[in-house]
């Protein structure tokens, strides 16, 4: 033990230990939830707690599905601690040590899903030196997370020989200038590892470091179609390598795509979510949320209902989707299977069935709190438990509220710039749909749609969405799509706006904040027009909302113009934007409210603070006609 712990918080189990550290599954004591705590090493000086800090500043800003999401730095004078997302899934190093080569199609879903976690850093002037199979955690849905960034450093800066030596990028190997291209490499050795089953070099220290700087390329290791991109991965001088993980991404694709067909990435995430289902009994919640024999078959489902539309394929994720998303803390009162393969899928139903029954009486009110997800992948199957029985009128109906939405998700094409270099790509899928939270009422003729960031957006369905995501960090998505004039036009929009560095971030919280400690920071504060706060419920999370002025066009009146800022642990702050035509105001509450729900509910506010500010919300934007 470091002596401390975080109080609210019980642990519940090590989860591991390093020399900068440990890390722990642990409990929070007013919700239930389970998170992952770092605690720093004792006896940490100044310079270990300052790259604590960095690394919270970096997962707080890089609100990607592909990183563990940060919930709160926690300074003591005895200790500096993060808590984060717990990521119920297996490590990429464990599913190599027990399955060997995972097959070109699943190595390059891994290895895409982990080049847009770090794109999402690498957009934020961060390189992260430590890219590895154990920082790499695979859910039962067959996606890819980083979880450690414990050694990133900011790009440009000089930095040492730090690193994973099987890994290590030749320039790593003594003070170099921390480049993005340095992760290139280490993910293309970890891509050669998951299509090959072995390591590109071997050997002790001395060894590796010989063969990273003069060896040749491993390319006949893998597939010939897949050789282009290892070499251009591997070289040895970053020059010559794809400048960043974004651009790594558009090549990965455009192989993938030549070599193995348009649904390559279907087929390897399907595989990846099989591999993990199978070590599900491994997983960090697995033990905890249910006894004995039951943990293994709800540890899978834990994750699948996140995004299990992916992991097993259209028809059975969409029916996991749905699952999940009408799943509730209640017992469950039906189980439906769907997507039986192979034809032992429905036995293999019928028996995860069985299993689910137990794990929903056993855990109701734990699942609400680890997400509400039910979905069990299990021998080829997806079986879904869902609140009320289908065609039934509701009999079966346990108590869930009556109103739940289930949404389909859209993805926003998003174009990266880093330097001279622009990147046009869409985020890797995300789960099918999605369950609105209870406060927000999705009004007819809308739609979800996933931003760059992983946030979720509601705008009309029949809009088109695009973002744009610089190397400084700031970003703005746009429904819908901008044209390059600029303005909202005739029809309003919705729109997200992330700051880009330190200077605008400033400004942002001036404008949104001025009262803050952040705000204040600027002397002077003036916000452009008047702010309302809106009470979040939890200290790490602050809310305001204002009404804005349209300028170069606009709905004509009346109209409705507001805007909503949401600031996270570390100063940060997110706005989305919504103006409409007054006839849709009810779009702008529901875009709004979504935006506070996922800000604050993700630091778990509680239903009834919840429920406050989502109707202040929607009296704020009912005062806001123009």
């Amino acid at each position: 033990m470091n002596g401390w712990h975080v109080d609210g918080y019980t642990e519940v189990r090590e989860l591991g230990r390093g020399g900068q550290g440990r890390v722990v599954l642990a409990r929070n004591d007013a919700s239930g939830a389970p998170v992952a705590i770092k605690y720093l090493a004792g006896g940490a000086d100044e310079a270990d707690r300052e790259r604590m800090r960095h690394e919270a500043r970096m997962l707080a800003r890089a609100d990607s599905p592909h990183v563990a999401r940060l919930y709160r730095l926690v300074e003591r004078a005895d200790g500096v601690a993060i808590i984060m997302e717990a990521v119920d899934g297996v490590s990429l190093k464990e599913l190599l040590a027990r399955n060997g080569a995972l097959g070109p199609e699943a190595s390059l879903a891994v290895l895409k899903g982990s080049l847009l976690g770090l794109a999402a850093a690498h957009a934020l002037g961060v390189v992260h030196r430590d890219y590895k199979p154990a920082n790499v955690v695979v859910p039962a849905d067959g996606t890819s997370r980083l979880v450690d960034f414990g050694i990133a450093v900011p790009a440009g800066r000089e930095a040492g020989g730090s690193g994973t030596a099987s890994y290590m990028a030749p320039e790593q190997w003594d003070r170099h200038v921390a480049r993005p291209a340095g992760d290139v490499y280490s993910a293309t050795c970890v891509f050669v590892e998951c299509v090959s089953g072995r390591r590109p070099y071997g050997g002790d220290r001395r060894e590796l470091m010989r063969a990273h700087l003069t060896a040749p390329v491993p390319v006949e290791t893998v597939p010939e179609p897949l050789r282009p991109l290892v070499a251009a991965g591997m070289a040895k001088s970053p020059d010559d390598r794809p400048a960043g993980a974004a651009a790594f991404v558009a090549d990965l694709e455009r192989v993938a795509r030549e070599a193995y067909g348009p649904d390559w990435e279907e087929r390897g995430v399907r595989g990846l979510a099989g591999a993990a289902a199978a070590l599900a009994a491994l997983f960090p919640l697995a033990a905890w949320l249910l006894p004995g024999g039951q943990a293994a078959g709800h540890a899978a489902g834990q994750a699948a209902g996140q995004a299990a539309g992916q992991a097993a394929g259209h028809a059975a994720g969409q029916a996991a989707s749905q699952g999940a998303g009408q799943a509730s803390s209640g017992t469950a009162g039906h189980i439906t299977a769907h997507g039986a393969q192979h034809g032992a899928g429905q036995a293999a139903a019928k028996a995860g069935g069985t299993a689910v029954k137990g794990a929903a009486g056993g855990a109701k009110g734990l699942l609400a709190a680890a997400a509400g997800t039910a979905a069990v992948v299990a021998a080829g199957a997806v079986v879904v438990v869902t609140t009320a029985g289908h065609g039934s009128g509701g009999k079966h109906d346990t108590g869930a509220p009556s109103a739940l939405t289930v949404a389909a998700v859209r993805n926003c094409t998003t174009t990266t710039y880093a330097g001279p270099t622009r990147t046009t790509m869409t985020p890797s899928p995300g789960p099918a749909k999605v369950r609105l939270p209870e406060q927000v009422r999705l009004p007819k003729g809308a739609a979800v749609f996933r931003s760059q960031t992983g946030q979720y957006l509601i705008a009309p369905a029949a809009e088109r969405c695009a973002g744009a995501l610089g190397v400084d960090g700031g970003g703005e998505t746009d429904i819908p799509a901008r044209t390059g004039t600029g303005g909202a036009g005739p029809t309003g929009s919705i729109v997200q706006v992330l700051p880009g560095g330190v200077g605008s971030r400033y400004q942002m919280d001036c404008d949104y904040f001025p009262d803050s400690p952040e705000g204040r920071k600027q002397g002077e504060c003036r916000p452009v027009l008047p702010v309302q706060a809106i009470p979040t419920g939890v200290p790490s999370v602050r809310a305001s909302i204002r009404k804005d002025e349209v300028t170069n066009g606009g709905p004509p009146s009346p109209y409705v113009a507001v805007s909503l800022a949401t600031m996270d642990p570390n100063g940060w702050p997110t706005v989305v934007g919504c103006t409409k035509p007054w006839a849709q105001a009810d779009l702008c509450t529901a875009a709004l409210t979504y935006a506070f729900v996922q800000a604050a509910g993700g630091a778990h506010a509680a239903k009834a603070d919840l429920d406050r500010a989502a109707r202040s919300i929607a009296a704020f934007v009912a005062s806001a006609k123009r």
